[in-house]
């Protein structure tokens, strides 16, 4: 018999071995990033496993991002798939919900399970990965400074009206995290989290959120220069955004793509927001 529960701390271990089976979690070449991220999601949102005969064969977590529930994660154990588990997960996961967001991966059996939970294929959202020396010069009335995450949560507040402080203060505390405010002339225009990556020593973008009525071109080229360092530098651009026409020309390459999904237009605007891919 079939069974869905709330995660505890002590399924970590079996729900990294279900992402890991997909791809998903992988050994730990410079900094552990999955682990961090499960625990966050057990501890602060909606995370639950499917338990058949004392083992975890699905894990699934739901995230309150204001605008929306958003599909964090789901995965079923490769050998079950195909059984209804990821149906049954994901109606208790949103539990309801109306505004409903995810990124939908490759997997061809994803798209069809999430239109039928009442989502739309909006855009695509593309990794994209290159060398900082070749993006375009800064204007030289933008600047970046270290903030606390707390400051970087109260200025989100103010521009959306969206508490998301508790996500702030994880994102500033991810593996060699870098929290800044990017400002024009002295008042803020962006506010970012940058980090490690688990498997390559690429530098990557976590979240990033422009100022509404802010260009977030430049806002957003001074975010990628910092986090960089001189060096490379990764990040997730919503296929909408005016940066990533910028980027490619730049010479950064696409190394992954994911499908935007959500129950209704507006939600999120793609120009001023580069997602954290599971918590958005």
């Amino acid at each position: 018999m079939r069974e869905i529960r709330a995660a505890t701390l002590d399924d970590i271990g079996s729900i990294r071995e279900i992402l890991a089976a997909h791809g998903n979690d992988g050994p730990v070449l410079f900094a552990d990033i999955v682990g961090p991220y499960v625990r966050h999601l057990v501890a602060h949102h909606r995370a639950m496993v499917t338990e058949q005969d004392g083992a975890a064969i699905a894990f699934g977590a739901t995230v309150d991002a204001g605008v929306a529930i958003h599909l964090a994660d789901l995965f079923v154990v490769p050998d079950r798939l195909g059984e209804g588990i990821g149906r049954e997960l994901l109606a208790a996961l949103f539990d309801g919900a109306q505004r409903r967001t995810t990124f939908a991966s490759d997997d061809p059996r994803a798209l069809p399970l999430y239109v039928r939970a009442g989502m739309v294929p909006w855009w695509a959202c593309v990794s994209v990965e290159g060398a900082t020396a070749s993006l375009p010069p800064a204007p030289g009335f933008l600047e970046t400074a270290s903030a606390d995450p707390a400051r970087l949560a109260a200025l989100e507040l103010a521009w959306t009206g969206v508490d998301r402080s508790i996500d702030h203060a994880f994102w500033g505390s991810q593996a060699a995290a870098d929290s800044f405010v990017v400002s024009e002339r002295g008042e803020a225009v962006a506010i970012c989290h940058a980090r490690a990556r688990q498997v390559s020593p690429v530098r990557a973008i976590d979240r990033l959120l422009v100022r509404p009525g802010a260009d977030p071109v430049p806002a957003t080229l001074a975010a990628l220069r910092r986090t960089g360092g001189g060096g490379t530098v990764q990040a997730l651009l919503q296929g909408p955004s005016p940066v990533l026409r910028v980027l490619l020309d730049a010479g950064f390459v696409v190394d992954d793509r994911d499908q935007y999904m959500a129950s209704e237009p507006g939600l999120v605007d793609p120009a001023r927001l580069i997602p954290n891919g599971g918590m958005l």
